[in-house]
């Protein structure tokens, strides 16, 4: 372990539910690292775009990753020396989204049917994963797959925002369905007259909604770990606390995932169920390993990644265990971690 600590430590997350996005809100992680003079630094407001492109690629030996796994997976694939220390499991208003009229109320209803595949110019196109993962989440409950399907490819890049290209498709009878999650597609949908054909959240098997975001992963680089292992065990200290503090302050919570999302108080209220300020702790259990597995395996077969991820040698529960021991654990983060 080297005892001089790094000038810096970053941290990343995506424009989603994530204690991380809390504990930064909060000023938590500057705060529990500043007596150390170590500068605790956000990768969204780095200077150049080749840092900020760190958030998929991660090999910048001092971050901390709070994001889907389509890009976690990706990089720990193409050989990002990453190590998995925490999952979480928020769900997020995963839909089937149709035009009115549309006859798709049910996954068998998806055979013969055009869906959006939207495909963006990024170096992982998470976008064009979570649409796959998502339909084939829904045809499986019917036991059909994708095959039983239309994939209508769409340039996901010809018009700005998140959706807006899948659900002016849809609007403009060019597709027949859209996969959308979250908040921000929760106002987007409102905006281009779609309504909910299929929810993926409704559906008895958990697997339906294995995707990007579920479970999410926190990821860190194997060089902070061997060399600052105690600023790692720190660091989820403290979204634990913040995972903690969500428990007790939704109303708060709710102003917080408006300004990380982006999206307004109806997009919240509508993309995040009761008690969803309760599940934001992390945890390495055997069930989101297996989750994760599914994924990963999901994506290789659909040339996401080449190289397999093996999850379970991914992960190091030691970090996780290690913080719990640093905060006070309350009932409750047991009942929903």
């Amino acid at each position: 372990m080297v005892t001089t600590h790094p000038a810096n430590l970053w941290f990343t997350r995506c424009p989603v539910p994530t204690a991380t996005g809390i504990a930064a809100d909060r000023g938590w992680l500057a705060d529990e690292f500043a007596a150390d003079g170590i500068a605790v630094r956000s990768l969204q407001d780095a200077g150049t775009e080749d840092v900020r492109g760190e958030h998929y690629r991660h090999r910048l030996a001092t971050l901390v990753r709070e994001g889907g796994n389509v890009p976690a997976l990706w990089a720990r694939s193409n050989g990002a020396p990453t190590r998995l220390i925490g999952l979480t499991w928020f769900e997020e208003r995963q839909v089937i989204a149709v035009r009115p009229g549309s006859g798709i109320t049910e996954p068998g209803d998806l055979k013969g049917r055009r869906l959006a595949v939207p495909r963006r110019a990024i170096e992982i196109d998470f976008w064009r994963a979570m649409a796959l993962r998502g339909f084939d989440g829904a045809l499986r409950q019917a036991g059909l797959t994708l095959a039983d399907a239309e994939q209508v490819e769409l340039d996901g890049d010809a018009l700005p925002g998140q959706w807006e290209a899948e659900l002016a498709a849809l609007r403009d009878e060019r597709v027949d369905a859209v996969y959308t999650k979250g908040s921000v597609a929760v106002e987007t949908a409102a905006r281009y007259g779609a309504e909910v054909g299929i929810d993926l959240d409704s559906l008895p098997d958990r697997r339906a909604r294995v995707n990007n975001g579920t479970p999410r992963p926190i990821t860190v680089d194997q060089r902070l770990l061997d060399d600052h292992p105690d600023l790692v065990v720190r660091f989820l200290a403290v979204l634990l606390g913040a995972a903690d503090w969500a428990h007790d302050h939704p109303e708060e919570l709710a102003r917080v995932l408006q300004a990380e999302t982006g999206s307004g108080p109806a997009g919240v209220a509508g993309a995040y169920g009761a008690g969803y300020h309760r599940r934001l702790h992390a945890e390495l259990g055997a069930d989101r390993l297996d989750l994760l597995t599914d994924q990963e395996d999901f994506l290789r077969r659909h040339g996401f990644h080449d190289a397999r991820v093996d999850v379970s040698a991914w992960a190091d529960p030691t970090p996780l265990a290690e913080a719990r021991g640093l905060v006070p654990r309350p009932a409750f983060s047991q009942e929903y971690s």
